[in-house]
Order: structure tokens, then C-alpha cells, then sequence
């Protein structure tokens, strides 16, 4: 029997599941689960990198306690941050968040030397102020001629286990810098963040080999032997690749997180005009796929609204709240950059709406209903684009990740959207990332094969389209309306 271990590490939390094939089914195991976030150091927001790699560790050897005397890791993570390392391949310094401020005005700086449409036509990437490329522009010039690697985060906690150097191509492709076709950084824009291509460790794909962990991690740890392969490690890629969708009808998958991903798997790139202006992304999936997708905030808002609300509820207890207001409505972009990380989301939007002339939500449940009312506004409108874009004609949405566990939140994005939703698997990063590696180990010789397994190893639910959508439309127009209002504020 193979083991695998599979560790997806999100912006707020991370775990480590142990899984094997039985009879067909993907069985998984939570073996470790720690949580995640960033910290102030020297004015700016950073990840604790090392202890990351020391809950990977952890993990390792509570395996091992287990029984398990071999297996398979694979490692995904957030994507677009980066982690310079020096001429002895020792850590420049700390790996900066993507919500940190500092590239809060940056993309304006770099359209004054190239435009907006030269980016996407050479990436197929949508503008993000915390891209990589905004990132790097930023960066100490004296700390970039010093770096003689730039390795994204789960390419780094690889090179910690292996010795290995390389930048997996799902997350390398979130950067804003890799060319939309083939495996090249593109010389243009990192000459204009002062960045060599050389800089950038060797390109490779999930499913690929990178080596056993390193025999002086084995002499100070009680670990199984463990080959480190590549996954899809940008987590959205997992998610995809974990994802059941649907084979008779056109399908978009909706990975619902801290942010919400929305889009459809597709074998070639699309950089029309109406992508460009709908903000839709080609980032790299398995197999030479594109992930066509929007990236959408997602349950960050609910989060933080949580967080900065004086009294203590847990999400379902704002879930019960919500469900009570039902019939308060007011229309709110949560994509606006104001919503990245404000000093507080409650004032956040109340703010928005006062600016807006909508009626101010007063109570946690006119909260809570205003954060999944709009999310699933924001979700219809991302479908509807969709269609025009591709030419589908889509009527199955298959939501995945820890925010399809909210039914009050897919109840609305089936009503908005006018589409039968797939609910689950809730571990679709975590089964995706085991098949990037359970393919490339011919545990399933095709991803078509691991994609049955994974539907046959979870409790799948069915939402229909309601019948009666009288208000969707109304809601929907409203919404864009209001959106058009705040953005000419």
C-alpha cells in the first residue's frame, strides 16, 4: 500500500492528511493542523516561514508514530509571495504578505511603463495590486542583487526538505511574470522590476520528482522515508484538480475560501478584449490546462467582519442571524480594494454604504446577510461573464473548499445564479493535491480516473435551481448599479 501526505497550507490555517487507495476510495486522515497568519516585523507584514516548515516536520513524525514507514509529500500554499535567498542558499530575509501595504499605489507606477493591456497580452494574468509583479517592484534594490534564487513559498518549504531548487508552474503562474505560453519568465516586465531570469529557480510541472528529504533532517527527526513531489502547489490549482464537476453539461468550478476562486479548466488561454475588462486570469493548471478564473475576496470579508464585531458569534451563529434578515438588501463590490484589509470591515462597509445612499447595516445578522447576499450577486455576474467570454452555456456550479460547508451562502449563489450546484468535496485542495502525486506515482493512470475516485470517496449534495427567481435579476442590476456609483466616488 502507497502512503501519501498531502499539506495545504492557507493564509489562515494549515493541515497535513495521510491518505492511501482503498478498493477505489481515496482514504485521508487529519494528522496535523495548525494555524496560520501573518505578524508586524519591521513595519511590514510577514509569514513565519520557518515555523511552517517545522509543522511539516511535525507532521512527519506523528506519521511515523502511525505506522507509516514510507510514503509520498506533496506541499501546496497561497500563492504570489516569494522568498529571496542568497549565494549560500540561506534566506535574505523574511517572506512579506501579500496583504501588506506597500503595494497599495504600485501599479500605477509600473503602467507608466508598460500598459495594462501589454501585461495581460504577455501573462494572461488579472491586475492584482499584491501580484508578485507589484511585489518585486517594490523590493530593496541592494536586497535583489544579492538574491541569487527567488523561490515562492511552497517551492521553498520543497528546497527545505530536498535541497532541490525549483518553482512549480501552477503558483509561478499567479506571479504576473511567466510568459502565457511555455515556461519563460518574460524578459520585459522583469527587467522593469530589476530581476534576472536566472533569479527564478528551474521551472517544473506537478507530478514531478523532487528528491528525498534530506538525510541531516532524517538524523534529527524520527521521520519515514519520504519522496517530496511537486503538486499543483498554488491551492487553487489543487482545488481545481480535486474538483468533480459534471460531464454531460458545461460546468465552472467555485472555490470557496478566505478569497473565492471562479472560472472554468480550459486547454488553451483566453486574452480577449472582454477578459481583459472582466479581470479573468489564465493561471496554469496539471497537464498544460489553464485555469481561467476571476479572483474574487470571499469568506476574508465574513472573517474579519467576525474579528471586528465587539461581541463573540461563531459562523454558524452569523449564518442563523443572516437567514433573519432575509428582506434587508443593500449592494455592496466587495472586490473594491478598500475590503484587502481594513483597520476594521465592520466600519468598512458602513462606510461603503453610507457613500453609496444604502441603508447602514446595524447588527451582525444585516451583516452577515449583507456579506452573503453580495457574494453571491458577485458570483452571478462572474458567471454570467464567463459566458460571454468562452461561449459556454454554463448551468452546473461545483463549489468546493471549506466555504461550501455555508448552505445558507450556496442556497443564494444557486438562486443568483440560475445554476445547479455540486457541493463538495470540502477537502478539494487536499484530494487534488494527492492526485497531482497519486498520478505521477501511477496510482491513477489519467486525471479523468483520480477524479472518479475523489467523487466516489466524498458525500456529494445536489442544489437545484429554484423555480421561482422573481427578484434575481432586480437584485442583480441593483448590485451594478451600485458598483458604477462607488466607483465614480
Amino acid at each position: 500500500m502507497k502512503n501519501y501526505i498531502a499539506v495545504d497550507i492557507g493564509a489562515s490555517s494549515g493541515r497535513a492528511v495521510l491518505a492511501h487507495v482503498e478498493d477505489g476510495d481515496i482514504k485521508i486522515q487529519e494528522i496535523n493542523r495548525f494555524a496560520n497568519g501573518f505578524t508586524t516585523q519591521n513595519q511590514q507584514e510577514v509569514w513565519d516561514v520557518d515555523y511552517l516548515f517545522d509543522e511539516i516536520i511535525i507532521s512527519l513524525e506523528r506519521a511515523k508514530t502511525l505506522g507509516v514507514g514510507s510514503c509520498y509529500l506533496s506541499i501546496d500554499t497561497w500563492g504570489v509571495d516569494y522568498i529571496f535567498l542568497d549565494d549560500k542558499s540561506k534566506r535574505l530575509q523574511e517572506a512579506v504578505s501579500y496583504r501588506d501595504t506597500r503595494t497599495n499605489h504600485t501599479m500605477e507606477k509600473v503602467f507608466q511603463l508598460i500598459t495594462k493591456h501589454d501585461i495581460y497580452n504577455k501573462t494572461g494574468i488579472q491586475f492584482l495590486q499584491f501580484n508578485t509583479l507589484f511585489q518585486l517592484y517594490e523590493e530593496c534594490k541592494s536586497v535583489k542583487q544579492q538574491a541569487e534564487y527567488i523561490l515562492l513559498v511552497p517551492d521553498y518549504l520543497n528546497f527545505r526538505l530536498t535541497g532541490r531548487l525549483t518553482n512549480e508552474v501552477t503558483n509561478l503562474s499567479t506571479t504576473q511574470l511567466l510568459d502565457l505560453y511555455g515556461y519563460n519568465l518574460n524578459n520585459e516586465l522583469l527587467e522593469i522590476v530589476d530581476i534576472k531570469p536566472q533569479q527564478f529557480a528551474e521551472v517544473v510541472e506537478p507530478g514531478t520528482y523532487l528528491g528525498d528529504v534530506r538525510p541531516d533532517i532524517h538524523k534529527l527527526h524520527n521521520l519515514p522515508e519520504t519522496c517530496v513531489y511537486a503538486t499543483a502547489s498554488h491551492d487553487t490549482a489543487s482545488a481545481v484538480l480535486g474538483s468533480v464537476g459534471h460531464s454531460g453539461k458545461d460546468w465552472a468550478f467555485l472555490s470557496s475560501g478566505t478569497w473565492s476562486l471562479i472560472g472554468q479548466e480550459l486547454s488553451e488561454p483566453i486574452v480577449s478584449e472582454n477578459a481583459f475588462n472582466q479581470g479573468y486570469s489564465n493561471e496554469r493548471g496539471i497537464q498544460g490546462t489553464y485555469r481561467f478564473l476571476k479572483n474574487i475576496i470571499g469568506m476574508w470579508i465574513i472573517q474579519r467582519v467576525r474579528k471586528d464585531w465587539p461581541k463573540n458569534y461563531t459562523f454558524p451563529e452569523m449564518v442563523k442571524q443572516a437567514q433573519q434578515h432575509t428582506d434587508f438588501k443593500v449592494f455592496v463590490d466587495f472586490n473594491d480594494a478598500r475590503f484587502i484589509n481594513p483597520n476594521n470591515m465592520v466600519e468598512a462597509i458602513q462606510t461603503y454604504c453610507i457613500e453609496t445612499g444604502q441603508s447602514v447595516p446595524q447588527t451582525i445578522g444585516e451583516l452577515a446577510q449583507t456579506v452573503y447576499l453580495n457574494l453571491a450577486i458577485i458570483y452571478a455576474v462572474s458567471i454570467e461573464a464567463l459566458n460571454e467570454i468562452t461561449g459556454s452555456t454554463i448551468e452546473v456550479i461545483n463549489i468546493v473548499g471549506g466555504g461550501s460547508n455555508n448552505e445558507y451562502l450556496n442556497e443564494l449563489t444557486a438562486y443568483y445564479t440560475n445554476c445547479d450546484i455540486i457541493v463538495g468535496p470540502v477537502e478539494a485542495t487536499v484530494f487534488g493535491n494527492l492526485a497531482a502525486t497519486m498520478i505521477a506515482t501511477e496510482q491513477f493512470k489519467d486525471i479523468a480516473e483520480a477524479r472518479q475516485a475523489i467523487a466516489q470517496s466524498n458525500m456529494l449534495q445536489h442544489i437545484m435551481t429554484p423555480k421561482d427567481t422573481t427578484d434575481r435579476i432586480t437584485d442583480i442590476n441593483l448590485f451594478k448599479e451600485a458598483t458604477q456609483y462607488a466607483h465614480k466616488l
